[in-house]
């Protein structure tokens, strides 16, 4: 059996060891320390029971459990390692020399990503978009790949120059960014990125963002049955999802860049790293309840322990080489094993042991502090900057952004459900488009008593307006029919099926064909 306390491998310039996890934080024997800057790679096996390393020699595996070396391998050029899933097979990587055991025949697959979890073993592929045809996602089951409609689903969509799959862990969901290098409309530097969601059932959608941005990141709850994004301009917004795309939590804005899922996915934590200052959100996300908010100052790592219970953060080289060390965390927030790398040292990783699902039960979460004896640091306050001509003057209590607080998405008894951001825009411009109607109704006679309130029509009642001008009439019949053709197009595209050039064509003359439509329909 595997120890019942994770342990931590840290690796850097003082060599390669191993750290008895919480509550002791000492030196572990398993695996003696060993010193120098050759070992370049570490891994352990999904269970933990198994440790591979290479020091720039040989690869070394041992077991965990029993403390005793099991296979030397001169493979000194050897820079990753990986185990398999059941702990039968070591994978390196060096220059390549595999034998091919099955191919998928898809031209121009810029990318690919395969499911996690056990058989049967999926595979999300992306094809770039070229010569006005759009960009594509499918899902395929492997090894039937080359059976006539072998893809479980597929998922087209344009303004994409690169994208990010994201399996959900039980293998049945797929969450893609897809982003562009350059935003046309000029709203931001760093392109455009959208979201979207495909299902192995076939099942695919956008996935609507109320707020506008970049999408920083997204993550999947254990379950596979949620997933939480943080996008838009700072201060970014935060929000879960459930499988139909539909807001369950909003979270508000705040300084945060990243999420991270507890191994129970009972706990999430929102964080503000890189170029923020450290904050840290901990949320019970059963009640939707904060637990702590924490400050981890330039951090550069973050990894939840398999107990579920604490934290790791790290400060690492080469991406700062100053102030290099770890901590271990409580979710409450207190901090219970800290190390600082000597100045004259680097710290290039540090990673808790894994373990397979169910060997940590999950535990009832607590709101009161864990004490430690490791000295609370009271995090900087840093003050706003305050122009010369202001510094001998009140401070006003003004705000550059304003703050939104969490809210529950879910709907609740007897309330509608939430418009989504799409349908509240085809509102407001229903809304707009009628009463720029009305005002024209009310120019054209001015000496025209108002008109009496009018009654509410059933919603199947569509009223059909004319201009009285029968060229008028028959260029707005004309333009509909245009954008009813369109519309299917864009739908067989969606579905996959390849356009023809003077089709795709016709998709992008949709923007100036509605124009043309409302101004036509504000003249009447």
């Amino acid at each position: 059996m595997a120890p019942s306390t994770p342990l931590l491998t840290v690796r850097g310039s003082e060599g390669l060891y191993m750290v008895n996890g919480p509550p002791h934080f000492t030196e572990s024997t398993v695996f003696p320390r060993e010193s120098g800057k050759n070992c370049k790679a570490y891994t352990f096996s999904k269970d933990g029971t198994l440790f591979a390393w290479g020091n720039g020699e040989k690869i070394n595996v041992i077991s965990v459990t029993k403390k005793g070396l099991l296979h030397s391998f001169d493979l000194p050029k050897a820079v990753c390692l990986e185990f398999s899933p059941k702990n039968t097979v070591l994978a390196t990587w060096q220059p390549y020399t595999d034998t091919i055991a099955n191919k998928l025949h898809l031209k121009k697959i810029n990318d690919f990503v395969l499911s996690p979890g056990p058989q049967p073993y999926k595979v999300a592929v992306y094809v770039p978009g070229s010569k006005g045809a759009p960009s594509f996602v499918r899902l395929y089951q492997y090894p039937n790949f080359d059976e006539p409609h072998a893809a479980l689903a597929n998922k087209s969509f344009f303004k994409a120059d690169k994208v990010t799959m994201l399996w959900n862990k039980k293998a049945t969901a797929v969450l893609v960014i897809a982003s562009t290098d350059v935003d046309k409309t000029g709203a931001s530097y760093y392109g455009e990125q959208t979201l979207h969601y495909i299902a192995t059932n076939g099942e695919s959608a956008v996935v609507q963002l109320p707020k506008n941005g970049p999408i920083y990141d997204v993550v999947w709850n254990s379950s596979s049955t949620e997933f939480c994004a943080v996008y838009g301009f700072m201060p970014a917004k935060a929000t879960v999802f459930n499988l139909k795309c539909d807001p369950v939590f909003d979270f508000g804005t705040g300084p945060r860049n990243a999420a991270y899922y507890s191994p129970h996915g009972h706990i999430l934590v929102l964080a503000g790293f890189g170029n923020l200052r450290g904050q840290m959100e901990v949320w019970d996300v059963k009640k939707y309840k904060l637990i702590s908010k924490p400050v981890a100052s330039d951090s550069t790592y973050f990894a939840w322990c398999p107990d579920g219970e604490h934290i790791l953060t790290a400060t690492c080289a080469p991406r700062l080489r100053v102030n290099n060390g770890y901590k271990i965390w409580h979710y409450t927030g207190s901090v219970l094993h800290k190390y600082d790398v000597p100045s004259n040292a680097e710290l290039w990783q540090v990673s808790w042991q894994p373990f397979l699902d169910g060997i940590f039960p999950e535990k009832a979460i607590t709101y009161q502090v864990v004490p430690s004896d490791v000295p609370s640091e009271e995090p900087k306050v840093a003050t706003a900057y305050r122009p010369p001509a202001l510094r001998n003057k009140p401070v006003t209590n003004s705000k550059l952004h304003e703050e939104e607080p969490p809210q529950n998405m879910k709907p609740q008894p007897g309330n509608e459900k939430p418009l989504s951001k799409t349908a509240l825009k085809n509102q407001r411009k229903h809304e707009a488009k009628k009463a720029a109607k009305q005002e024209a109704r009310i120019d054209k006679s001015p000496d025209m008593p108002p008109a009496p309130a009018q009654q509410s029509t059933p919603r199947s009642t569509i009223s059909q307006s004319t201009s009285g001008d029968p060229e008028t009439d028959r260029k707005i019949k004309n333009l509909k029919k245009k954008l009813r053709a369109i519309e299917q197009l864009k739908e067989q595209a969606a579905a996959g099926k390849q356009l023809e050039k003077n089709q795709l064509e016709k998709i992008q003359k949709e923007k100036a064909l509605l124009q043309e439509l409302e101004d036509l329909e504000l003249g009447i």
